[in-house]
């Protein structure tokens, strides 16, 4: 598959072949819905916690005789039905990660990245550069490339903590709601399925490249 490679005006500079076992994968749903359930499930903390009533302060003893008064009987004023007493069926700490083999999760970033290819959601570009960090600029070059009132990820082909020209991009990036920045190398089903355009630089292309070819 051959796509257009754009400069930051947004004019047409060369093409690229994109590779056909990446970007023209079979489209597999149910690998992109397994890789995405596990990535959302994996990012929760587990750290939910509640008192039973064993665990809360307080109700050593019975709060009222056991007949005679007219009331309820009481054991404890530590009981789920009371105010302040311990909570019944209620979550404890415990890990929600899921596994997935590596040979699955690339199938299904694959296939991800072959929806986006299919829906020419894909913008490559030859370079981003910018001289200083300045969100002005960032929003307009994408309304450029990708077109007003569209989302899009910026793919970077290495981490803006190593490279000046990179962390430019990111915080020229970084207040732009509709935008995000994210390194190649960790590209990921819940980003790509998010944003309505991926922007990828040939540099960001090549690191694609190198791990899932």
């Amino acid at each position: 598959m051959k796509v257009d490679v754009y400069n930051m005006e947004g004019q047409k500079v060369s093409e690229v072949e994109l590779p056909a076992h990446i970007f023209e994968a079979p489209i597999r749903t149910d690998l992109m819905h397994q890789a995405y359930v596990r990535q959302m499930a994996n990012a929760r903390l587990g750290t939910h916690s509640t008192k039973t009533r064993g665990e809360v302060s307080g109700g050593g003893r019975k709060p009222w005789r056991q007949k005679g008064t007219g009331r309820a009987r009481q054991g404890s004023i530590r009981a789920p039905q009371w105010v302040g007493g311990g909570k019944v069926h209620t979550p404890k700490p415990r890990k929600y990660t899921k596994d997935m083999p590596r040979k699955m999760r690339r199938a299904a970033m694959r296939s991800a990245l072959s929806v986006k290819a299919a829906e020419e959601a894909l913008v490559v570009v030859d370079d981003i550069k910018f001289e200083a960090p300045k969100t002005r600029v960032m929003a307009e070059t994408l309304e450029r490339l990708v077109g007003e009132g569209q989302s899009a990820l910026i793919l970077l082909p290495e981490s803006p903590r190593s490279s000046e020209q990179w962390e430019i991009v990111a915080k020229s990036a970084d207040n732009l709601p509709y935008a995000k920045t994210l390194v190649a190398n960790y590209i990921n089903i819940r980003d790509l399925l998010a944003y309505d355009k991926v922007v990828m630089p040939l540099a960001a292309l090549d690191v694609i490249k190198s791990f899932l070819g």
